[in-house]
């Protein structure tokens, strides 16, 4: 993977000290087969809150954190199924000038999605933007904003940006409204356009009283939307839901049916972020949870292969 080699990075111990297995039951839809779960130690590494995510063919994972770095590291299997986490590797990310992004409004780093070309784009809340890095751990440039983003709530940002088969963009409010109304959420078609990006704006449909939490493109050309749910006394829920390619081809709104729902399909958790590669034959789905920084909270990574 181009610019890795370049990543000025930490490196954690592999092995029972960072990731240990977790048991991953059968879900009640037969769209994905499960192939493993981990239960992440973060206090390894210093930080959590883990939000956009990124799986490479080659099995490398990588995460951004709302605390303002990135995280990486292989995944581990045998005969088929996850079994740990290889070298893992993080930084802090960076603003234009090379400065390191401050905890807080600065560094909220939300959404990942790696371009066909190897760049990167972070998407951030609080304070509104999305940079263009090389490489995670060099500066980040600023690239033209959805329209109407700078409207939305300071912690109900962009969420989340895929890529899709096509080579447009597909990003995703957390909770500004869409134009279909006010159940809906915005979201935005971009094409690339030398270093710009030109923006299409559109209408996504959550499932009610949930919110968009990150989106991952599929190969048939629709996506994979996670959407999640918190309540006082009802904890979090959430479900992953698949978008068809048919959908993206109009303004929306866009309506997926549900994959998975965690839970019961998986623990519940704070479920932020997904991502898609095919390896091995087979498409594989990950996902993991943020945890707020709280002792009440879990980092879970699980994986599934499509059916």
């Amino acid at each position: 993977m181009a610019g890795l080699s370049l990543l000025p990075a930490c490196a954690a111990d592999a092995g029972a000290s960072t990731a240990a297995p977790l048991p991953l039951g059968l879900p009640a839809r037969p769209f994905l087969t499960p192939l493993g779960a981990l239960r992440l130690n973060t206090p390894a590494w210093g930080f959590g809150g883990f939000s956009g995510l990124h799986l490479a063919p080659d099995l490398t994972l990588t995460a951004i954190s709302d605390l303002g770095r990135w995280w990486r590291a292989p995944l581990l299997l045998r005969e088929g199924r996850l079994i740990g986490l290889g070298d893992v590797r993080h930084g802090p990310l960076r603003d234009a000038a090379g400065a390191v992004l401050r905890r807080g409004g600065q560094g909220d780093a939300e959404s990942l999605v790696r371009l066909a070309n190897g760049e990167w784009l972070v998407g951030f809340e609080r304070r509104h933007r999305i940079l263009r890095y090389r490489d995670l751990g060099g500066p980040g440039q600023p690239v033209e904003l959805p329209p109407g983003l700078a409207e939305a709530p300071h912690n109900g940002g962009l969420e989340g940006l895929g890529l899709l088969r096509d080579g447009r963009l597909l990003a995703l409010a957390e909770q500004l409204p869409g134009e279909a109304g006010p159940e809906s959420r915005a979201a935005w078609l971009g094409t690339r356009q030398g270093p710009g990006i030109a923006w299409q704006p559109a209408s996504y449909m959550p499932a009610p009283g949930l919110e968009p939490t990150d989106l991952a493109g599929l190969p048939d050309g629709g996506a994979l939307v996670l959407e999640r749910r918190f309540s006082l006394f009802g904890g979090f829920t959430a479900r992953l839901a698949h978008l068809p390619a048919a959908m993206l081809r109009g303004p929306g709104p866009f309506l997926a049916e549900t994959w998975l729902d965690l839970p019961p399909d998986a623990p519940a958790e704070n479920w932020e972020g997904v991502a898609v590669a095919r390896h091995g034959g087979r498409l594989l789905v990950a996902l993991i949870s943020d945890d707020n920084q709280s002792l009440l909270q879990e980092t879970l990574l699980l994986l599934y292969a499509m059916a």
